[in-house]
This record gives structure tokens, sequence and C-alpha cells, in this order.
């Protein structure tokens, strides 16, 4: 099997696996009970805290663990919604963010609140004079992602930044697929609150964390017990967060070596296929993109079938988003960028791991190559093109 949808979740590091072991059946004393045992899973947790702090330069008690990207996103947006609304009920965001933002703005428009949805270029960045000028008196927050899930491009996140605090409203940025492969400092950058989940950088499934700097005056999401400071009820998932740590120092440590090969397997890729696959483009920006990001569109292509017959070949990849899969619709993200549904149909993301090989990439360029051949062959609106060349 040659795996190549990192995107969607990433296989769990051994030394991840090796650190939470223990806090299975060994250390699994609740960390909010008081005796000495459960002080134990208590330090664990303080111990993952601070490594994520560092990792993006915030202070230990500005990190509150959730259960995964989704709910920091959802917490970041529907509670500065309540706690803000005194002063304004305007939100912007952009038209290619994941669904766990849009559905959760979509969510509060119908309960009062106005939404702007900012268009992009063709190469999905955000355009910045939109932005200011959609910037209202009663404007509270500003979530735009860090980088897109689907195309892989970089937003001007420190510009967007600047642009909030110049007119004090709050920055939330859904750095789900860029924590870990992309050096973030949330000072620097001007975040006010940042999304992360642990299964894309090597870590386990179902534990995130949702940054929230100092002063940021937002409630609890989720209500219960005092854990997380009073901010996310419900007993800590320590092996997650355990883990979780591990796999935040592992992509620290490795993050210059690890990105460097893959951006250069990622080139090596996109070359191959935009000079041998004719009627292909690349989605995303050329240069200012995730690492180990490669998007394309086949004309005259479906990207189902070509999925399906990728997989008949041992090769995994993906048409856009996990999360809609299930979906016959084009991908939001392609839309958005200007393509057009039947070209949007016939998209393949790749998304590449320290562990793929060029080898591995050529084989895959192969194999696309007959099979957008064959699917080609089929194509009734193929024929006519060829016909009226």
């Amino acid at each position: 099997m040659i795996y190549l949808d990192n995107a969607a979740t990433t296989k769990t590091a051994p030394e991840v696996v090796e650190a939470m072991l223990p806090y299975f059946s060994e250390l699994y004393g609740n960390p909010s009970s008081v005796y000495q045992f459960s002080q134990k899973s208590k330090e664990a947790i303080a111990a993952s805290r601070e490594t994520i702090a560092g990792a993006l330069g915030a202070k230990p008690e500005e990190i509150y663990f959730t259960a995964g990207g989704t709910e920091a996103d959802n917490w970041a947006i529907k509670a500065t919604a309540e706690a803000y609304r005194a002063k304004g009920n305007h939100i912007i965001t952009s038209k290619i963010e994941h669904h766990a933002v849009l559905h959760t703005c979509q969510w509060l428009e119908k309960h009062g609140f106005e939404v702007t949805y900012l268009d992009v270029d063709e190469s999905g960045i955000v355009k910045l004079d939109q932005l200011k000028r959609a910037v209202r008196p009663e404007t509270i927050l500003i979530s735009i992602m860090f980088a897109n899930n689907e195309i892989g491009t970089i937003q001007p996140v420190k510009e967007i930044g600047q642009i909030a605090r110049e007119h004090g409203i709050l920055f939330h940025t859904d750095a789900v697929q860029a924590f870990g492969q992309i050096p973030i400092q949330v000072d620097e950058l001007g975040i006010d609150m940042l999304s992360s989940s642990g299964h894309k950088l090597n870590g386990p499934k179902g534990i995130g964390f949702l940054y929230i700097r100092k002063g940021v005056k937002i409630r609890s999401f989720i209500h219960g017990g005092a854990q997380e400071r009073k901010r996310r009820a419900g007993t800590e998932n320590v092996p997650g967060i355990v883990g979780y740590g591990a796999a935040v120092e592992r992509a620290v440590r490795t993050m210059e070596e690890r990105t460097e090969k893959e951006r250069r397997l990622r080139d090596h890729l996109i070359d191959r296929v935009l000079q041998e696959v004719p009627y292909t483009r690349l989605n995303g920006h050329r240069t200012r993109r995730l690492p180990n990001n490669a998007n394309f569109s086949f004309q005259f292509v479906e990207g189902e079938s070509l999925l399906i017959m990728l997989d008949m070949e041992g090769i995994c990849g993906s048409s856009g988003s996990a999360c809609t899969s299930g979906s016959l619709d084009p991908s939001h993200v392609l839309l958005a960028i200007g393509l057009p549904h039947e070209i949007a149909h016939g998209s393949l993301r790749l998304t590449l791991s320290e562990e793929t090989t060029e080898e591995e990439l050529d084989y895959v360029v192969e194999t696309i190559k007959k099979i957008v051949e064959k699917l080609r062959g089929m194509s009734p609106l193929y024929e006519d093109f060829v016909r009226r060349q």
C-alpha cells in the first residue's frame, strides 16, 4: 500500500504510542483526584501542555485540550459570539474554510449573527483588500485558516493578524493542517485563538487543543466539572494528551529535515504530473503551500472513479476533505478558486509523509497516467474535445 492521504490522518508514530501506553493500564488515575497515584496523570498533562505551548511561543495556561480540531473551531467561534455579542454580531471568514468553521458560522447566522465570507484568488489566498473593506464597527471575530486542507495554500496570517489587531478584533485561525508542518509563533503572528488536532501530526485521534490568548474573554464550551481551568469540563483524555505532547515534541524536532524532504518529493510529483499528464492543472499556490500537499484537477475525468482505480492499485488518495467524502458535490474550495463544476469533479489530493519515497511517487505517476488515459478513453466529452482540436 502507498498511503498518500496524510491530510486526512497520519500514522501514529511508534514513540507516541510508547509514551501513551502506561496511561491506559499502569498510571490510570483520574488527574482530578487528590491522592498521589493520580498526581502522575496530572503531571503528565502539565508536561504535554508545556511542550505544546513551547512549540507556539505561548504560555502553558493558554492551551486548552479538546476532543479535536472540530471542537476547538466550534468553541472559538461560538464562545466568541456569545461573549462579545454586546460589542457586535459580525464575523468574517473565508469561502474555503473547513466545514467545522463554515457550518458553525452558518449556525450562528440562524441565531442573529451576520457573517461575511471572503473571496480568495485563483491560488486560494484570501484577498486582504476585501478583508479590510469587510471590517465594520460591529465586527467581533476574524476566523481564517492557516493553510487549506484541500489545496495546501498558506494564508498571509501575519497580515491578517495585523488587520485584526488594528481594529481591535479577535483573530482565530484553524491550524489543523499547519501545526507541526510550519513554524508558528502566536505572538509574532497576532493570533488570539488557534485550533489543532493530534492525528494530523502522527499523534492519536480524538485529541486536540484550542490556544486562547490570555485576556480573551470567552466562556466554557462544555459544562460540568472544573477541568481545564473551568473552561472545558470532562475527565481529561490522559493517554491522548500524553500522545499529543509526544507528537508535538517529535514534530518540532524533525520539522526542518522532514519538511525539506517532503517539499522536494512534492515538487517532483507535481512536476512529473503536470509535464506528463495533459489537460491537468495544479490547484493551490505553486510554492506557498504545505510541504506535503499536491492537488490536481484532471479534465474529462471523474474524481471518484480515479480514486477507486487508484485504490485497486494499492494507492490511497483523496478528492478533498475526508469530512466530505460521502458527498457527491464538488469541493467548495475548488469552486471558490474559480474551477467549473466539471473540472472540480476531477480532482485528486495526494498528501505525503516523511516515509514517502521517490520510487513510490514514480509508481503513482505512472499509474495515474494509465488510469487517466483509460477514463478519458471512456469519456464522450474528451472524444469531442480531441475531435475539435
